[in-house]
């Protein structure tokens, strides 16, 4: 039953869904990195999301940036800035949203190029465990609910006190002892969710993924902390490190921390 739970989980996706109804004050650090860790790009921005009749729109309030992070008009350069544009940051009025989740397509069947890259991100980040389809060579292999997958994994269930929270803390690991041709099947490294003992909503949750199909790799680590405003789950922190090689594209390595606070109706 639990297991059933953390798979049919919707709160983490709609901690970030709430995003779009709330007004918040957001910290923004953005750094590309080149092969020895020097950084060649940034941005380090405090933005205001505002909120008025279904409609949001966003202040940049300090921006600093260096290097080629913007390419021309205020394009993003890089893939890794460009999801984090898509997840925090509000470009012009956008009106009409919900934070309903019931229902939501993450599918990138009507998409291509980057529109459907970050799509495909989106589903990796929201749904870790999940089946993508569209990613070629990786589609089924992250489904770590799905019986083939599943055995390659071991899955622990823990209690602990987290952030003032009693937590279920549920943490998959690859197991030991694969062979050669079984890691090589491997898409989650370790992933520790925290799940709120009383309500189930995801507390925080810390994941490592890595894959090298030839054509393209990654390796990302993501460190996501909850917090509430009213009856809102919302994200307070979010830390990214990752390393991406997509085929045709530069490699790139970027890191970067969302702070969000100061949230309002």
């Amino acid at each position: 039953a639990f297991m059933k739970q953390v798979q049919e989980d919707t709160t983490f996706y709609k901690a970030f869904r709430n995003l779009h109804i709330l007004r918040f004050t957001a910290i923004n650090d953005i750094n590309m990195l080149n092969k020895k860790q020097s950084i060649i790009a940034s941005l380090k921005s405090k933005t205001l999301q505002s909120v008025s009749n279904g409609c949001r729109t966003m202040q940049v309030l300090e921006e600093t940036k260096t290097g080629d992070i913007y390419k021309g008009n205020y394009d993003w350069n890089y893939y890794t800035a460009s999801l984090y544009a898509g997840l925090f940051f509000t470009k012009g009025q956008v009106c009409g949203e919900t934070n309903i989740v019931k229902g939501v397509d993450f599918s990138a069947k009507d998409k291509s190029g980057m529109e459907k890259h970050k799509a495909q991100l989106k589903m990796l980040f929201f749904n870790p465990g999940k089946k993508i389809p569209g990613i070629p060579f990786i589609g089924n292999k992250i489904n770590i609910f799905d019986e083939e997958v599943a055995q390659l994994y071991d899955f622990s269930i823990d209690y602990a006190d987290h952030n003032q929270h009693h937590c279920y803390v549920f943490n998959i690991v690859p197991r030991e002892n694969l062979t050669a041709d079984e890691k090589s099947r491997l898409v989650i490294d370790n992933m520790t969710t925290w799940f709120d003992t009383e309500t189930m909503e995801v507390i925080a949750r810390n994941y490592e993924m890595s894959y090298d199909a030839g054509v393209y790799d990654f390796k990302v680590k993501m460190e996501v902390e909850m917090t509430h405003y009213n009856e809102y789950l919302v994200p307070g922190v979010i830390r990214y490190n990752g390393n991406w090689d997509v085929m045709f594209k530069k490699r790139e390595r970027g890191i970067f921390t969302a702070t969000l606070f100061d949230f309002g109706n």
